[in-house]
């Protein structure tokens, strides 16, 4: 932003304290000079005697002293106003300094102003603490656009070679051609559908009403039942009412998400994912556990990174895009929540989604 040039921050620290200095010397001199003027004494002498003289000599006789003492109040506060403003000024140069650096994009600066806590230090551990965050946030956005760019280019790559394959051998069955490009162009779909989500989620660009968690535990649960057949994984449900703010398309999402992750990753015949709802003082909880091969805790870790798989998920036939946790995470964060992930020591996961609980409806 253009803004026409002013006067500094220490310029103006200086005049307002030499001002400050001499309005207070101003006060105090006149104080001096109306008790002189009550009382009737004046220094008139040459000899520096006092002696009682009518109030008319008071110009000639205190008023040049005084301006001699206003004149040293003066300068005495330009320069000491002008020391002492640089002296508490300077933690606000180091900081414009680092502002300066930053903004030619070097988020690694930091202040790390020294000394003992004033608002100078709050101020500059603020900021540091700030650019920590914008610089995690900044790799991180950085880490996902390349691996989403990765992800979305193997499905265009598959396409290009399949008609690739198509063009030079023009006998080739179109059938089999047909289903390859229908299942790429679906997985493409389907990721493209979850970045848009992931992106929308993160911005928190969503309206927020009253939601309760169990009936989307439920619908969920009912939604997915076939696949849970299919695979030959029980799953069973338990909660109480669990009421809280937000979204509730995407705290569907979530859910579903959840109990799908539950299903597909799961011991080969006779699995189990347990779906369940509570309620704590300020906040509702969603638990979804399955039974599963044994996870390390360091895997466990890294599951809701975007595009990161475990061994299992590898080597599925439903692999999926990578991002389902990812956006269970966004969507626990966009809503205030909590998700934590605890790996079982029978095998298997167990996720927990907090969120605040919403403030009961009264009655007016």
């Amino acid at each position: 932003m253009d803004r026409p040039p002013g006067l500094s921050v220490r310029l103006k620290l200086t005049l307002s304290y030499a001002g400050f200095l001499m309005v207070a010397g101003a006060l105090l001199l006149a104080a001096i000079g109306v008790f002189l003027l009550q009382q009737g004494w004046l220094r008139t002498t040459a000899e520096g005697a006092w002696r009682q003289t009518p109030g008319t000599t008071f110009v000639r006789g205190f008023a040049p002293l005084a301006a001699v003492v206003m004149m040293f109040l003066l300068m005495f506060g330009l320069l000491g106003g002008w020391i002492l403003a640089g002296r508490m000024l300077a933690p606000l140069d180091r900081i414009t300094h680092a502002t300066r650096t930053v903004a030619n994009g070097s988020l690694s600066h930091r202040i790390r102003l020294p000394g003992r806590q004033d608002e100078f230090r709050e101020l500059a551990d603020t900021f540091d603490t700030m650019l920590a965050r914008l610089e995690a946030h900044v790799a991180e956005q950085q880490r996902f656009a390349a691996n989403a760019s990765h992800e979305l280019r193997t499905p265009l790559a598959i396409t290009k070679t399949l008609l690739d394959v198509a063009r030079t051998d023009p006998s080739r069955a179109t059938g089999e051609l047909i289903d390859r490009l229908h299942a790429v162009n679906t997985r493409a779909i389907d990721l493209t559908e979850a970045l848009l989500l992931l992106s929308r989620a993160d911005q928190r660009s969503f309206a927020r009403e009253h939601v309760d968690l169990s009936l989307l535990a439920e619908e969920a649960t009912e939604t997915l039942l076939p696949l849970a057949e299919k695979h030959g994984v029980t799953i069973e449900t338990c909660g109480d009412v669990t009421p809280t703010v937000g979204s509730q398309a995407l705290l569907l999402q979530l859910t579903t998400n959840l109990v799908h992750n539950a299903i597909i990753h799961n011991l080969p015949e006779k699995g189990t994912v347990w779906v369940s709802t509570g309620f704590r003082p300020g906040t509702v909880v969603l638990t979804v556990e399955n039974t599963g091969e044994t996870l390390a805790p360091e895997l466990v870790s890294t599951l809701t990174e975007p595009f990161q798989r475990g061994t299992q998920r590898i080597h599925t036939d439903h692999a999926g895009v990578g991002l389902g946790l990812a956006i269970v995470k966004t969507i626990t964060r966009a809503h205030d929540g909590t998700l934590t992930l605890t790996p079982r020591s029978a095998g298997g996961i167990r996720i927990t989604v907090e969120l605040p609980a919403a403030v009961p409806h009264t009655d007016r």
